[in-house]
């Protein structure tokens, strides 16, 4: 009793309660929420986690005198799981920011659960552009981008280039006609001509009919709203139907560098795609790449390069308010601009996007690869205000207010 009186008095002389020295002994825990053992685990799963691992590692490991640890779990593709993991993460784990997040239908239910808990998330593969419009949240952050962005960024650059005319092969599903809605807009806003479209089901291995249909309309462009192995069916078709050959180019709406390494240049040259990052875009771009290859053996994509980006901003934030409260994180980070590899003058909206710059890229030929990460090549800087919709247009309630 006398020894806890005697540090009791103590910690008073310096001006410090026994609550505040619990709290500053609590580490601070950043949960990577991925799929570790599922079918993107070549996408997201360990490599996430490495990105995480590395943003903490060069803030310090403290911050606002808190140690920094990195969690991570598996949501299984699984919306239920992934929000009960949230939710005790939140209740009971000390986690204060969970990043990653694939699949649309987990990144929602885990935005539900933060909005309740009023916690942040940093999405960095959930890119359902409902995230910041009709369910966005007041501490969640899309921090690479949207299915928006992507079809804008890849149309509109596109079409800029004289790939007027276009066919669309879309999946059947929520997905592929929402990327199909906003391409379509796109082109007739910007004087193309949508000359048609084919839908396949989900996971269609022969794609001959489609693809014959694409080849038919003459377009100078087919719209790939498909991903995974559909995605790859209708690659490796076009090449043995002589599309490429012909003098039609494929444009895809999402593509990861593991699915254009699977593929084989190949198949895949010539493809026109969007994306926020690419390992050998300048000199910043590969020096975190590199390091990042020495640890896990395989060079860095979009998303583990966007996890680094938000978790050295979100910290920077806690640092410069000297807290990790919401309420005083979140503005510090949406009056920082991001300047980074990752993003150069980013900004985070209040609907909740970090708006920056991406990049249409074209796969290169095999004869241009000089190695097995060497695949893409630029085409043109697609600035934020041309790839991202405008503020006015977001459906995000907060914004009313």
């Amino acid at each position: 009793m006398k020894r806890r009186l005697a540090l009791s008095l103590g910690l008073c002389l310096l001006g410090l309660s026994p609550g505040h020295v619990a709290a500053q002994e609590t580490p601070l825990k950043i949960g990577v929420l991925t799929d570790i053992t599922g079918p993107f685990a070549s996408i997201v799963g360990e490599n996430s986690v490495e990105a995480a691992r590395m943003a903490v590692e060069d803030a310090g490991g403290t911050v606002a005198g808190r140690r920094v640890e990195v969690v991570a779990a598996d949501h299984q593709n699984k919306a239920d799981i992934g929000a009960n993991i949230a939710r005790r993460w939140f209740d009971t784990e000390n986690v204060e920011v969970i990043v990653d997040v694939p699949v649309s239908s987990v990144a929602l239910a885990v935005q539900a659960v933060a909005r309740e808990k009023k916690k942040v998330v940093l999405f960095s593969s959930g890119l359902t552009d409902r995230l910041s419009n009709e369910d966005c949240a007041p501490y969640s952050v899309q921090w690479m981008l949207d299915t928006n962005v992507l079809a804008r960024g890849t149309v509109r650059s596109i079409l800029d280039g004289g790939g007027d005319t276009w066919f669309f092969m879309t999946a059947d599903y929520a997905f592929g006609h929402s990327m199909e809605k906003i391409s379509r807009d796109m082109i007739a806003a910007n004087g193309g001509k949508f000359l048609g479209s084919v839908r396949n089901p989900l996971n269609t291995p022969d794609m001959s009919s489609f693809l014959l249909q694409a080849q038919a309309s003459k377009a100078k462009i087919i719209g790939v709203a498909n991903v995974g192995q559909d995605f790859r069916n209708i690659v490796i078709g076009a090449a043995d139907f002589g599309l490429i050959a012909s003098g039609q180019r494929l444009a895809s709406m999402i593509v990861y560098d593991s699915d254009i390494i699977s593929l084989g240049l190949d198949k895949a040259r010539g493809l026109y795609l969007t994306t926020a990052f690419y390992w050998d875009l300048d000199d910043a771009t590969r020096a975190f790449s590199e390091r990042f290859f020495k640890r896990r053996g395989a060079m860095p994509n979009m998303i583990q390069a966007s996890i680094y980006s938000s978790i050295t901003h979100y910290l920077a934030a806690a640092k410069a308010t000297g807290s990790f409260e919401p309420d005083k994180v979140l503005p510090q980070m949406r009056a920082t601009p991001v300047n980074d590899f990752f993003a150069k003058n980013g900004k985070l909206r209040p609907d909740g996007l970090m708006q920056h710059d991406t990049f249409l890229m074209e796969v290169k030929a095999p004869s241009e690869s000089k190695s097995k990460w060497d695949i893409l090549k630029l085409v043109r800087r697609i600035p934020g205000d041309v790839g991202y919709a405008p503020l006015a247009d977001s459906k995000c309630p907060t914004l009313a207010k």
